[in-house]
């Protein structure tokens, strides 16, 4: 099982939720490798705020008490919903390199359909496109790849909405969520 190292909160009650059983200061967070979306404990005396990097990974903690568990994106308040879409495109960003590697690496799902075209945007022609322009020398940047792919959406914008239909749970396919990329 992947493990985020670190998780971004996108809503916080200090109070906890309506209908905990326990009022404890609750975050929702989202993990900030594997898009892993997490109900979170933040510990007595310790505030957070939508945006804020927190430690999960192995050792200690400073800010988390405990992980809850994981959640839905349909158990996100709408204002971390709202929320979602800015951290995962700051994610993305501070990836780059990670997302531009999927240009240049994703591969064929069976003899008719291949990863690329799971992202909004990308049909057939933009395929072949890619695949033949990857050939010739890999993509070293979004806006590599969208100075040599001929009338190619925003690829940012493309990785950014195919991680919030994973976390919606739309597709089958999961790329980035859980870490296949």
């Amino acid at each position: 099982m992947m493990k985020d190292d670190f998780a971004i909160i996108l809503d916080f009650f200090p109070h906890g939720k309506a209908g905990d059983r326990k009022a404890e200061p609750v975050a929702q967070a989202i993990g900030d490798k594997f898009f892993t979306l997490l109900e979170i404990v933040i510990k007595e005396g310790k505030t957070v705020k939508p945006g804020d990097k927190v430690y999960i990974g192995e050792g200690k903690w400073d800010v988390v008490k405990y992980i809850r568990g994981r959640i839905k994106y349909s158990d996100l308040t709408n204002f971390a919903k709202n929320e979602l879409e800015n951290v995962i495109n700051n994610l993305v960003a501070i990836n780059e390199a990670r997302f531009v590697n999927f240009f240049n690496k994703a591969m064929p799902l069976s003899t008719r359909s291949h990863m690329l075209e799971l992202l909004p945007g990308i049909g057939k022609k933009h395929l072949w496109e890619i695949l033949t322009k990857r050939k010739e020398e890999p993509f070293k940047s979004f806006q590599d790849l969208q100075e040599r792919v001929e009338m190619l959406p925003d690829p940012k914008k493309m990785i950014v909405k195919r991680i919030i239909s994973e976390l919606e749970e739309k597709d089958r396919h999961k790329l980035f969520v859980g870490g296949l990329f």
